[in-house]
């Protein structure tokens, strides 16, 4: 096993810990959507490490269909979602929750099981995160303006690096990384600091409204 190989392994387990971790700590804050879809993100790379260690291809049909939410779905707009509960004070029910997260994974299921979106969708997929790094944008610019500006840098960082990451995903493979495994690390890296970040962003922008009130 090369070295590379040996760090995309080892990017998993970050990715498994970081969306598990911060995943349950939204989960225990009462954001449903943000604290579930960091805990899909966990399982997506659980599966993803299965895989690479067993070759199973049930655990990568599971990271597959995951990897295909979060990037059509589950990060643009179950990800946006959770965001607004601190930017516009959206905590839609439990109810709501379970239905957004239905709607997308049957959304996301007719999006990789039909023939007229094959070629279509790896551009989906990039409209769909820039979508979001429009987002991302405006709750840069709201932690701006509470005082978090190390927050804000945190989160800029990760905006553009997930964007760089969803742009060369299908489009621009690094040259000589055959296997991906290259390619994987710097996407797992990204997805696990992306998360970490946004937790403390959160909750750092949730604790400066309330001291201006």
């Amino acid at each position: 096993m090369e070295t590379k190989d040996v760090f995309a392994l080892l990017t998993c387990v970050l990715l498994i810990a970081s969306g598990g971790i911060y995943g349950i700590k939204f989960l225990r804050k009462g954001n449903f959507l943000l604290g579930l879809e960091w805990l899909i993100v966990a399982f997506s790379g659980s599966n993803l490490l299965i895989f690479l260690l067993t070759q199973s291809q049930i655990s990568y049909g599971i990271s597959f269909f995951c990897d295909a939410f979060s990037r059509g779905f589950g990060i643009p707009i179950v990800t946006v979602l959770g965001l607004m509960a601190v930017t516009h004070n959206y905590k839609p029910s439990k109810l709501k929750d379970a239905a957004i997260f239905a709607i997308t994974f049957a959304s996301t299921l007719v999006m990789i099981k039909s023939d007229f979106m094959a070629k279509p969708l790896p551009y989906f997929y990039v409209v769909m995160w820039f979508a979001y790094s429009a987002y991302l944008a405006y709750f840069i610019a709201r932690l701006a303006r509470a005082g978090e500006r190390l927050h804000a840098l945190g989160v800029t960082v990760a905006a553009i690096s997930g964007l760089i990451v969803a742009c060369i995903y299908d489009f621009y493979p690094i040259p000589g990384d055959d296997t991906k495994a290259i390619f994987l690390s710097i996407a797992l890296v990204t997805w696990s600091y992306m998360m970490i970040q946004l937790y403390y962003a959160f909750f750092a922008l949730e604790r400066a409204k309330a001291c201006a009130r």
